[in-house]
């Protein structure tokens, strides 16, 4: 059963009619520090807090979306955080963002994206929610390195009509040796291109540097929201690198 942000006197069936599923996918493995969770998580409770977010909604045929939070790890580590959300108007979304900015942060072992997209999977057949798109944002810091290979489960999302977008983090690692991330930036945008992201309209917007979050999330957002994809690099774009990216192999970056 879907759960609202408001109450209203709509009958129930016309409530699991929206525009949109959107289930947020967010990497919490052990190679997100806590700094990296907080400024993940307060991006996206900035975002829906951001006008910009209740245009995108009311844009819609319905003006109404449903959103999922899932924070997400190891294979056995897939966590609802917030439920299925249904969110038509700016009180909605500052509701929304009020309820996951006072939630605890999680932290997980390894890194299973195909975890976390088979757990969506679930979650969507499990919704009761009728829309004309169903996508799942998945951001993470790193390759599938634990669990079932990606690529199937990928590919069962992709023909059912799924889209997955991305947002792979390559944050400054405050405190190592070199201060960066593991993942070369480039590499990690090149594996979200070519192994994680899918289905119509898919993107993956790159974040290298903390300031950018907050933003990269909520113009993110509004492009999932209204459709408004310009200037977005999509699955089937070809200007990328030359790097080889065996999508199959467990925990491997081109390059690395």
């Amino acid at each position: 059963m879907a759960s609202q942000a408001h109450s209203t006197d709509r009958p129930a069936d016309d409530l699991a009619e929206v525009d949109l599923q959107l289930i947020l996918a967010v990497d919490v493995s052990p190679s997100m520090s806590k700094v990296e969770q907080r400024v993940q998580r307060d991006g996206y409770v900035g975002a829906f807090r951001h006008a910009d977010i209740a245009r995108a909604i009311k844009s819609g045929e319905r003006g109404r979306i449903a959103v999922l939070y899932l924070e997400w790890a190891g294979p056995r580590q897939q966590t609802v955080i917030m439920p299925w959300t249904i969110v038509e108007s700016l009180d909605d979304a500052l509701t929304l963002a009020d309820r996951l900015a006072a939630l605890p942060l999680t932290e997980g072992r390894g890194t299973s994206i195909s975890g976390a997209l088979s757990a969506a999977n679930d979650l969507f057949a499990k919704s009761g929610l009728r829309s004309p798109r169903r996508v799942i944002d998945v951001s993470g810091d790193g390759p599938n390195n634990a669990g079932a290979l990606l690529d199937p489960i990928r590919q069962v999302l992709l023909a059912e009509g799924v889209t997955i977008n991305g947002l792979p983090i390559a944050l400054p690692r405050f405190g190592g040796t070199d201060g960066f991330a593991m993942y070369d930036p480039s590499n990690l945008q090149s594996y979200f291109e070519r192994c994680v992201i899918g289905g119509p309209d898919a993107f993956a917007i790159g974040v290298t540097e903390v300031p950018m979050f907050a933003t990269a999330v909520r113009r993110k957002l509004v492009r999932e929201i209204s459709m408004n994809m310009g200037q977005v690099i999509y699955a089937a774009y070809t200007a990328r690198s030359d790097r080889t990216v065996d999508c199959n192999v467990i925990g491997q970056l081109p390059g690395r």
